[in-house]
């Protein structure tokens, strides 16, 4: 297994010379080649997925789990735009960063540049398949998939679809390649071809997150868990709390960026926590409360800190009444996961204060959790959503993707 992901590698090192010096017009080509195969191919795309499902349902996977990695035709539809999206972005490379002239006549600038070769680890969520593609191979690199065994047909068959639509423009079909998920040995071959690969990215559970950076000898980009939490403010207007908090839970709980924390301040708590705990409980969620919340409903169940600290990705919330808004940064800082914050307020100050304090790759004010993704945020699409502080930090589009070289010109100068 070791040979074929290190010959994969090699491949792709090969391909990623000649991407990187290809012009914009002819990656989006390939972009536009990809996304219209995918659309016109998704028959067999389905089909693949079919078996998936219905071997994840049989091994008795859970149905948040097996909703991230269903797909269907609207699905399909969505990651084939996500990559015409990204066909439409400026092209990062080239870019200049910053650049001046030095007192002594030196022209200096940093200038944007493919990362080289990207490997992606991560579990069942065939559109990652597409979108780390097209994303790696806009920002000049190639890029080694390494999805779960659970996925294995799905995203070969998106894989396939890809490379043949890359390959029909003139471009290197392996900027784009499968890594088996047969062996589990290959996660750890591709992490530790130190020398091969330029960057790992994982993307999934806690427990694949962490044996990455644990186990990588290969610099890793590492994206979070997203224990996110909604913050209802004593100035808050309760109507636009109860739809933000509603819809940051309920409107899709597989996914990193769901609310699973609720905090409310006690100035407004015996007239939204009722209200909230009837709307959630409504909608199927099952409200793990401090005694506030307990009272409130006798269906609530009593919160530990394992709940406050807990990504539920599924229909249950944590819950609890806060003194104070420095009560609610300080609960955050204690048990979020660093991924995405919410305050729910119409005073500037608080806002403001809530922002400075937590510390957390993003932070919404009178919004849902939900929008923190790189396609919401005009990033066409998204390769992870980095919640470390090195390099990059939050959705992770196109810049992202490039580390940059600094171009020194001179007129004969010498030190």
């Amino acid at each position: 297994m070791k040979d074929q992901v290190h010959s994969a590698a090699r491949r792709a090192r090969i391909a990623a010379a000649t991407l990187a010096a290809t012009k914009r017009v002819d990656k989006d080509a390939a972009l536009h080649a990809m996304a219209d195969a995918l659309v016109d191919r998704t028959a067999s795309i389905l089909a693949a997925n079919a078996l998936d499902v219905e071997a994840a349902t049989a091994a008795g996977t859970g149905e948040n789990v097996i909703d991230r990695l269903r797909l269907d035709a609207d699905r399909v539809a969505a990651f084939a735009q996500g990559i015409r999206d990204v066909a439409a972005l400026p092209d990062p490379v080239g870019e200049i960063v910053r650049g001046s002239t030095l007192p002594n006549g030196l022209r200096m600038q940093q200038v944007r540049v493919p990362m080289g070769v990207i490997g992606m680890i991560y579990e069942g969520r065939p559109n990652v398949t597409a979108d780390a593609a097209a994303i790696c191979l806009k920002a000049g690199s190639a890029v080694l998939l390494r999805g779960s065994s659970s996925a294995a047909r799905s995203n070969a068959a998106i894989i396939d679809i890809m490379r043949d639509a890359v390959a029909a423009t003139g471009l290197p079909a392996d900027v784009i390649q499968q890594i088996s998920a047969d062996d589990r040995s290959s996660s750890t071959h591709l992490m530790q071809a130190r020398g091969l690969v330029d960057l790992v990215i994982p993307r999934g559970g806690a427990g694949l997150i962490q044996a990455v950076v644990e186990q990588s000898t290969v610099p890793v980009i590492e994206t979070g868990i997203g224990n996110c939490h909604v913050y209802v403010d004593a100035d808050a207007d309760l109507d636009m709390a109860l739809a933000i908090v509603m819809n940051a839970k309920t409107q899709r709980t597989s996914v990193c960026n769901a609310a699973e924390s609720l905090l409310v301040h006690k100035a407004v708590a015996d007239a939204f926590v009722p209200r909230v705990v009837r709307a959630l409980q409504d909608a199927g969620v099952t409200v793990h409360g401090d005694p506030a919340f307990c009272d409130a409903d006798a269906d609530v169940v009593a919160a530990t800190d394992d709940d406050y600290a807990t990504e539920y990705l599924s229909l249950d919330i944590s819950a609890r009444v806060v003194e104070s808004l420095d009560e609610a940064i300080a609960h955050v800082r204690t048990f979020s996961s660093g991924h995405t914050e919410a305050i729910v307020t119409s005073s500037l100050a608080a806002a403001q204060r809530f922002t400075a304090g937590v510390d957390s790759a993003a932070v919404m004010v009178n919004a849902s959790t939900r929008f923190t993704d790189g396609a919401e945020l005009g990033f066409g699409a998204e390769i992870g959503i980095s919640t470390q502080k090195l390099h990059a930090r939050g959705p992770m589009g196109l810049a992202e993707m490039t580390t940059t070289t600094y171009v020194v010109t001179g007129d004969g100068h010498v030190r």
